[in-house]
């Protein structure tokens, strides 16, 4: 059999089909170099966003060129001694000003992180206040486990994601662990799909 693709992730064994190279990519990725998708942003079209801009939800972008090393399990025997993989980020200016508004309470608003990876990005930002008008870019190995004071994420939107994994650790690390099994046994029990095609949950 031919050889998988490296942005395919290892739980799909098919080989690709013939829109995959257009499903699993987000609406509004724009910068080549992730290896992965954000799998959260699959779940968007271009109708789908102009319908929250139409009801006053703000977009903010980020980027972070997702590695294969996001599909790698957690093989240590504690979550926190795994060796994070090492990605790049960059935040626009735009998207600093967004948030310090937020976060100066300006509007009210919330941040809602769309996906792990804008976790990530949003954790590994420096102090606001000190960070300049930007943009910032940078790279982060950063770990997300429970214990993690999170910052800059409010709420989450999120697939459900494989057993052993540091995505994982990080949706625990949001909802606390007794909440996420509670959530992955209702998805089970109703059939939900998990992974890069799956379903997805709000986490406020």
């Amino acid at each position: 059999a031919d050889a998988l693709p490296a942005w395919q992730p290892p739980y799909i064994e098919r080989s690709p089909a013939d829109d995959d190279l257009e499903r699993y990519q987000t609406v509004y990725g724009t910068r080549p170099g992730a290896v992965a998708a954000p799998t959260a942003g699959l779940h968007f079209t271009d109708s789908l966003l102009e319908r929250l801009r139409g009801i006053g939800v703000e977009q903010a972008m980020v980027t972070l060129h997702v590695g294969a090393g996001t599909f790698a399990p957690i093989t240590t025997d504690l979550v926190a001694d795994h060796p994070m993989h090492e990605e790049s980020w960059i935040v626009p200016a735009s998207t600093l000003a967004s948030l310090r508004a937020r976060r100066a309470n300006a509007d009210g608003g919330r941040i809602v992180a769309v996906g792990t990876t804008t976790v990530r990005v949003l954790e590994s930002l420096p102090d606001l206040d000190e960070a300049g008008l930007g943009p910032l870019a940078d790279r982060t190995d950063l770990l997300i486990v429970p214990g993690w004071d999170f910052t800059l994420t409010d709420a989450m939107l999120t697939n459900f994601h494989l057993p052993e994994s540091t995505l994982l650790a990080l949706v625990g690390a949001f909802t606390g662990m007794e909440e996420l099994k509670m959530i992955y046994r209702r998805a089970v029990e109703s059939g939900y799909r998990f992974y890069s095609y799956g379903d997805a949950m709000l986490v406020l």
